[in-house]
């Protein structure tokens, strides 16, 4: 017997991101769930619970990957929300003397590569969203697995992505278990610190995180 579908799956990097998200929730049916650090945790672990739930008859009807994030000076500001309009793999590749390669560009099959480095958020998950939150910037949002924290790394990626806004170290993995399993995806972040040489003290995960309670009204 299938039972009905469930709302939204949720997830975040860490406990205290979650809690700042169901502390604003207004929907009871959508699930909020602490997955781990970094894309290759937080995709598996994000592929288990969709497969559990579809197991059950009671599949997701979305996922989205929230939490706090660096942001861009110039694109948006400390304490700003962000959508992501695509989630991509800025470090997935190689180095040359020529400068990086995406690994969509190494030559490998395309069966090798999934999704590509660059996943598109769902268009419509993206405009409820965005209709919900509509002071929120939009943009590609880098995941990486190494945080940047120098002058020379942040100019090296705002080359190769002009385009970005944020980088954070999950939403292309839990991207990639949302198209497997042919759900819509959409991140959402809100930021904590400018990406650029490494300054804890110019971290705001305080107002951050208050950011997040703000725009979890927007996944009922």
């Amino acid at each position: 017997m299938t039972g009905a579908p469930s709302g939204l799956l949720v997830v975040t990097a860490v406990p205290a991101e979650a809690e700042a998200i169901r502390a604003g929730l207004p929907d009871p049916a959508t699930t909020v769930l602490p997955v781990g650090v970094g894309p290759a945790v937080a995709g598996a672990a994000t592929a288990r619970l969709l497969a559990l739930a579809e197991v059950a008859g009671r599949p997701y009807r979305g996922v989205v990957s929230a939490g706090v994030a660096g942001g861009f000076t110039g694109r948006v500001e400390v304490g700003g929300m962000v959508l992501g309009t695509r989630a991509v793999a800025a470090d997935l590749g190689a180095e040359s003397p020529e400068g990086f390669i995406p690994v969509d560009e190494l030559g490998m099959p395309p069966e090798l590569l999934g999704g590509g480095t660059s996943i598109a958020a769902d268009p419509e998950l993206l405009a409820a969203l965005y209709a919900a939150l509509p002071d929120a910037t939009l943009g590609p949002v880098l995941t990486v697995n190494t945080v940047t924290g120098t002058a020379a790394s942040t100019d090296a990626l705002r080359r190769r992505h002009p385009e970005a806004v944020a980088e954070a170290m999950e939403g292309y993995g839990v991207a990639v278990a949302a198209m497997h399993a042919a759900l819509p995806f959409v991140e959402l972040r809100t930021v904590s610190n400018p990406i650029g040489p490494r300054d804890r003290d110019a971290w705001r995960i305080r107002e951050a995180l208050a950011a997040l309670t703000t725009a979890a009204k927007a996944l009922a």
